[in-house]
């Protein structure tokens, strides 16, 4: 079945950077777009970006164009953002998912942006 494992979330001050990434199995992963979306604490999820299958079409949410970049490895099964100038605003829990905005989603990874 799909399963998805976040990871590379942490604690980082105001204006640092992150690497998140995904580790993809279950399915043939190089035939799916992918997407990252978040969820802030108290609010619904949020969508990041997202990414077609061959990596050749991206796009990204406006608040995150210019800071975020959403890549992905075919051949390591691996979706990737890399998240530049981090700001408070930017705290949630991070997932990737499959597909679609609402579909399948690993655990997540927690991204906490504080001085």
């Amino acid at each position: 079945q799909v399963q998805l494992v976040e990871s590379g979330g942490g604690l980082v001050q105001p204006g640092g950077s992150l690497r998140l990434s995904c580790a993809a199995s279950g399915f043939t992963f190089s035939r799916h777009r992918m997407l990252w979306v978040r969820q802030a604490p108290g609010k619904g999820f949020e969508w990041v970006a997202e990414i077609n299958s061959a990596g050749g079409t991206i796009t990204y949410a406006s608040p995150f164009l210019g800071r975020f970049t959403i890549s992905r490895d075919n051949t390591e099964n691996t979706l990737f953002l890399q998240m530049n100038n981090l700001k408070p605003e930017d705290t949630a829990m991070y997932y990737c998912a499959k597909d679609t905005r609402n579909g399948p989603k690993g655990p997540g990874t927690q991204v906490t942006v504080s001085s």
